[in-house]
């Protein structure tokens, strides 16, 4: 085990830690109301329980596939899109309509998560593409082959 292998693990983990164990431990235990939370966006209760079941998979799966790097390009550029996706679905800071008030801001409150669910959603496609975007030809070739982030170059 190298140093370059333990920093490489340490800022994965680093990445996926809000969701994996904590978010999806959350979902699991707490069901009923991430699926009352998923119906203020889809009243139809079915789809809520099923956005809310595919949700506690995706933060389970997919950080496990960038923790273990196996097809850990694919995991990661899923998870970048379950971020945006959620920012969008869940971070809605524009409706409490108080986002340019003077004071204290529903909005501005929200509007943080908002921006830290595309932070993160960036950080993920680091892993798809590479820092300098060099993996995006390998990742678009085969999608679900691994970076093989432990092995020294």
């Amino acid at each position: 085990m190298t140093l370059s292998w333990v920093a490489t693990l340490a800022i994965r983990y680093l990445l996926v830690v809000l969701f994996f164990p904590f978010s999806a431990l959350d979902k699991a235990l707490n069901f009923q109301g991430a699926v009352g939370q998923a119906q203020q966006v889809f009243s139809a209760r079915p789809m809520a329980v099923a956005l809310i079941a595919v949700g506690l998979g995706v933060e389970v799966v997919m950080p496990l596939g960038i923790l273990t790097g196996v097809a850990d390009r694919l995991a990661a550029f899923i998870m970048a899109g379950y971020c945006g996706v959620t920012a969008l679905l869940f971070k809605r800071f524009w409706e409490p309509g108080d986002f340019w008030a003077h004071g204290d801001s529903k909005g501005r409150d929200i509007f943080w998560d908002f921006l830290k669910n595309f932070s993160l959603a960036g950080g993920f496609l680091l892993i798809t593409v590479g820092i300098n975007g060099a993996g995006l030809l390998a990742f678009l070739a085969n999608p679900v082959a691994s970076s093989h982030p432990y092995i020294a170059p």
